[in-house]
């Protein structure tokens, strides 16, 4: 229903109210106008996938909501950064362990008794032989019956792989000695040289490094042995290394002795041949230590 009521019937309160609502309508229509007012009667255009626009259901404008992409990378990529730092963690743990365990194990070993290689020693000391006859010839010492089960139960001595650790040469500057030695001690081998004992240490290892030759058959090369003194120098060169020793004692001894060839803590040669010379019934021995 229409308010009829003349302009001075109304009050200054609702006459300052008409004027607001005419200014108001005024610039509505010049807004309209000008197209920066939209039809009330339809609802507002928003942007839509494509490029589009469409109006917004349901009411007044609203912008859809849209998944932040960025955002969900970044997050996605700082999980990513902190499973490989704890992985990085867990590793180097590891690591840490490991080396702690061989460190452990290294340090066991180091604490451990080095082995001493083990002689195979026989019931006789080796380069026994029968005396010479007026023509030179001899023979290999007879095993007494009662030992030669022990004798063959050991023989023959599987010769080492050469190596450049064994021994080459041995030289004996007091007594004129340069000659070579052969892997083995038995009958055919000490014809070529002095022999090292298979089984016995290798110059310059800690052991019993035992060396034999005759003294009065091919070559005699250790006929002169019993004239060695505490003192004198040893030399035993390999493919490789030139190892010094120095005699510690001088010893005469039955040929079943043959302890003297037992394994030694420590580095130490032994030379064997027979005594007296052309005699042989008896072994000069004679013992020496590595020097540095």
């Amino acid at each position: 229903m229409k308010d009829r009521r003349t302009v001075d019937e109304l009050t200054i309160e609702e006459l300052e109210e008409i004027l607001r609502l005419r200014k108001r309508q005024a610039r509505l229509e010049r807004l309209r106008k000008q197209g920066k007012l939209l039809d009330e009667a339809k609802p507002p255009l928003v942007p839509r996938a494509g490029g589009r626009f469409g109006a917004v259901e349901g009411g007044g404008p609203r912008e859809r909501r849209r998944v932040d992409w960025g955002r969900l990378g970044n997050r996605l990529l700082g999980w990513v950064e902190v499973a490989a730092v704890i992985a990085l963690v867990v590793i180097l743990v590891q690591l840490a362990l490991t080396l702690r365990q061989l460190n452990e194990e290294s340090a066991s070993a180091m604490a451990a008794p080095t082995p001493t290689p083990t002689p195979v020693i026989g019931v006789l000391l080796p380069g026994g032989h029968t005396p010479p006859d007026a023509s030179g010839n001899t023979q290999p010492e007879e095993i007494p019956p009662h030992l030669r089960p022990l004798v063959e139960a050991i023989t023959p001595l599987p010769v080492p792989t050469p190596g450049p650790e064994q021994a080459r040469r041995i030289i004996i500057p007091a007594i004129g000695v340069d000659a070579p030695v052969v892997e083995g001690d038995d009958w055919e081998a000490l014809k070529k040289g002095a022999g090292h004992h298979i089984g016995s240490a290798n110059p310059g290892e800690r052991g019993n490094c035992v060396i034999s030759a005759h003294d009065d058959v091919y070559g005699e090369i250790f006929r002169d042995l019993p004239k060695l003194k505490i003192g004198d120098e040893i030399i035993v060169e390999t493919a490789t290394q030139r190892y010094r020793y120095v005699v510690q004692q001088t010893r005469i001894i039955a040929p079943t002795e043959v302890s003297v060839m037992a394994p030694t803590r420590s580095p130490v040669l032994t030379l064997i041949s027979c005594y007296p010379y052309g005699v042989d019934s008896h072994r000069i021995v004679v013992i020496a230590s590595l020097e540095p």
